[in-house]
């Protein structure tokens, strides 16, 4: 898997959102996502005192959590209305 597949939990919100949009409610979304399962990913958890932006669910933490692209593209294919 090379390093250009892997995307922090932060740079996947960035490449789902449009013009405009809340980075931090896509970040929250796919915080769910992966705490019910719906998307891989490689977890890295807060402790709760070292919060460094707006909270996540699950304390995850969005610049230490790896989601690789393909889980990405399909996790965004299975959402979209057929």
């Amino acid at each position: 898997m090379s390093e250009k597949s892997m995307l922090t939990l932060h740079d996947a919100a960035l490449a789902l959102g449009a013009a405009g949009s809340d980075p931090h409610a896509l970040e929250i979304e796919l915080a769910h996502a992966i705490e019910h399962g719906d998307l891989r990913a490689n977890v890295k958890r807060w402790a709760t005192e070292q919060w460094e932006s707006k909270q996540l669910p699950g304390n995850i933490n969005r610049l230490e959590t790896w989601i690789d692209r393909s889980e990405l593209d399909a996790w965004r294919k299975k959402r979209q209305p057929a």
